[in-house]
């Protein structure tokens, strides 16, 4: 079992011993979805693809909370950023802007003049640590598109 995954269920045990419902059921869930993952790729997860599923859990609870404000539930959007925030804990430090601007030069400099090229080489460096539409928008400006 990866690093990762034991310390999610260690916590989601605690969770339940403390009777915090909340937390409880984000942190089944999210473990749920690393089930099917794993079930999908027929692997034991590794810490990478821990990462992966919480990135795309944190992606999809921030876009039900941007709908949610656009629908006039801001009750229910502040529940799935409260979601966010317990599901963040468990990526690995973030990068800066810098540091993507330096690894999409780096990229450039490499010889990856393509915008796909460029992601391709960027994105395994930054999954779980950065946005990736910020990313894109970094690598336009620096290949000046």
């Amino acid at each position: 079992m990866s690093e990762l995954k034991s310390r999610i269920q260690s916590d989601l045990n605690a969770a339940r011993k403390e009777r915090d419902k909340f937390k409880t059921l984000v942190l089944s869930t999210l473990l749920a979805d690393l089930r099917y993952r794993e079930i999908d790729d027929k692997i034991e997860a590794s810490d990478d693809v821990v990462v992966q599923v919480i990135s795309r859990a944190i992606k999809q609870r921030k876009d039900a909370a941007e709908q949610m404000r656009a629908g006039g539930r801001g009750e229910l959007a502040d529940n799935e950023d409260a979601q966010v925030a317990v599901l963040t804990g468990y990526l690995p430090a973030g990068l800066t802007e810098s540091d993507v601007r330096a690894m999409a030069r780096e990229a450039i400099a490499a010889g990856a003049t393509q915008m796909g090229a460029v992601m391709a080489a960027l994105m395994p460096k930054i999954r779980g640590r950065f946005d990736g539409k910020e990313a894109n928008r970094i690598v336009r400006e620096e290949l000046g598109a």
